[in-house]
């Protein structure tokens, strides 16, 4: 097998897209043999244009030996296509990326029932329940989730499964040490703990807009199939939905009101064909048995208990099925019941950090800036103790950066 430096000098050359990475790889069979092939040798691959032909010319190694070098320190692996534990679902697509930086751990994909859930970064009450409800049933049945990890469906739907104790992948449009956005940067910790960041950027690589269409076909053909929980009609879900389509992946799409920007997107889809999903078990239809080591059948959680894992519902969702009229009192001056945590469980269940903060959140304070005042706590502890009080349930963002507990302490 060739040398890993080959194959970083490969995918790093300037002025030499994928495409001419793949033809001069099928022309050539190793990347030791581009690296040593002249120009009379280059001139020869088919569709190779003059400025990767003048890339590939180019026989530095210094950027390829520093990468291994950050890759090494970071505890980053590296996987290529001719690797025998590359995915084939990856290899199968028209242009499947020839690297693979991995930041966690190493998941055979070709044996997991994953799924993507994608959505808008900025979606509605309503999506806020969807998107972790989604995660955390997947989870619950055993599926691997794929996704992003942008503010929004991203970051929810990962929140959910997590929450849910499931394996997740994030696959990303920048190295997997750049954290984007900067406020998710605890997530990712969370997600290479128990699954894997990926990305076909070496590591230091800035996200940039050009990357994400790029990346969105990694997500979806990784995917078994890919859910749209909400997006506008236009826009980078859609991309990816797209790249499902042509990667003959299932679709699958949130029905929501008519009257709903974000919902534009899925009901669209639902009107082509799409697979209409209200629960988890929705997106697995018709897997159960070619992954019977893998997939369960959970029992049915109790919607009420499902709630008061997620949290409470944003004010102002869409979605209400329940065919009874709304209660006399305005939702909004309703205090939802929360849960009691013993001195026993606070012990087994919370860190100091956590215990600390959620004690302040109980007294009023409801920023980041507040708590870390109120606390003197370093912030960064505070943060980290933030994201885990939300996955464990025992907090939630709202609206302006401000957070609130949905627990109670004895």
């Amino acid at each position: 097998m060739a040398a890993v430096n080959y194959w970083l000098w490969l995918t790093t050359r300037k002025g030499v897209g994928q495409r001419s990475v793949l033809r001069a790889l099928e022309y050539f069979g190793t990347p030791e043999r581009v690296y040593f092939a002249q120009r009379e040798d280059l001139e020869m691959v088919p569709g190779l244009p003059p400025q990767a032909l003048r890339g590939f010319l180019d026989k530095r190694m210094e950027e390829s030996d520093a990468i291994l070098g950050r890759c090494d320190q970071l505890g980053v692996q590296i996987m290529t296509i001719q690797d025998a534990d590359y995915p084939e679902r990856l290899r199968q697509l028209d242009d499947p990326p020839v690297v693979l930086y991995i930041l966690g751990h190493r998941i055979r994909f070709d044996e997991e029932a994953a799924f993507g859930i994608v959505g808008a970064r900025n979606p509605s009450a309503y999506g806020q329940e969807v998107a972790p409800m989604l995660g955390l049933e997947l989870a619950r049945h055993g599926a691997l989730l794929v996704s992003g990890i942008a503010q929004g469906i991203d970051s929810l739907a990962l929140r959910g499964a997590l929450k849910g104790g499931g394996r997740v992948v994030s696959v990303l449009a920048g190295g997997v040490d750049v954290p984007y956005p900067w406020e998710n940067r605890f997530l990712y910790q969370d997600v290479a703990a128990v699954g894997a960041l990926i990305s076909e950027y070496p590591p230091g690589t800035r996200h940039k807009a050009e990357h994400f269409p790029i990346r969105n076909r990694i997500i979806s053909g990784l995917s078994l199939g890919v859910v749209a929980v909400e997006c506008a009609r236009f826009s980078g879900t859609m991309l990816t939905i797209n790249h499902a389509l042509e990667q003959n992946r299932d679709v699958c799409a949130v029905p929501g009101s008519i009257f709903a920007p974000m919902s534009q997107g899925p009901n669209w889809l639902l009107q082509q064909g799409a697979r209409p999903v209200m629960s988890g078990e929705d997106i697995l239809m018709g897997y159960w048995d070619q992954f019977p080591q893998k997939l369960v059948h959970a029992p049915n959680m109790d919607p009420e208990i499902m709630r008061e894992r997620l949290g409470p519902p944003s004010k102002g969702g869409q979605g209400e099925t329940k065919p009874e009229p709304p209660p006399p009192q305005p939702q909004k001056e309703e205090k939802p019941r929360r849960p009691k945590i013993s001195l026993a469980e606070q012990r087994e269940r919370f860190t100091d950090d956590q215990l600390v903060v959620l004690h302040a959140m109980l007294e009023g304070a409801d920023t980041a800036d507040e708590l870390v005042d109120r606390t003197q706590i370093p912030a960064r502890r505070v943060l980290s103790a933030l994201t885990m009080l939300q996955v464990d349930g025992a907090a939630e963002q709202r609206a302006a950066g401000r957070y609130a507990p949905l627990v109670e302490l004895e």
